[in-house]
């Protein structure tokens, strides 16, 4: 049955959309995950990159007149960014299949 809807236009279009159905058990299949979890990765900075575009600026205003901080805190805002994500790239390392928060929290 379901190759029968695959060879309509719908289906047409939700393959080329979506793309074949993949097997979890297929060899190559980690390698297409991990793509999925970099995609997640930068679907959930989109928090980040909205928190971004108003931060900076009120971290700016708390300045106030000490304009001559705004480098020390730019460099200090890269280190921060820097640091959560060598944070995350570790604990991807160490649990390649996921897991969740309560399974990292309760290993490390």
């Amino acid at each position: 049955m379901e190759r029968e809807s695959s060879n309509g236009i719908p289906g047409r279009i939700k393959r080329f959309v979506f793309g074949r159905a993949i097997s979890p058990m297929e060899p190559g299949v980690f390698r297409k995950l991990s793509l999925v979890a970099f995609l997640a990765w930068i679907g959930l900075g989109a928090d980040g990159i909205s928190s971004s575009c108003y931060g900076p600026a009120e971290g700016f205003l708390a300045l106030g007149g000490h304009t001559y901080l705004a480098i020390i805190l730019a460099l200090l805002t890269a280190l921060t960014v820097f640091v959560i994500s060598a944070s995350y790239k570790q604990v991807m390392e160490k649990f390649p299949t996921g897991g969740g928060s309560y399974l990292v929290a309760s290993k490390l």
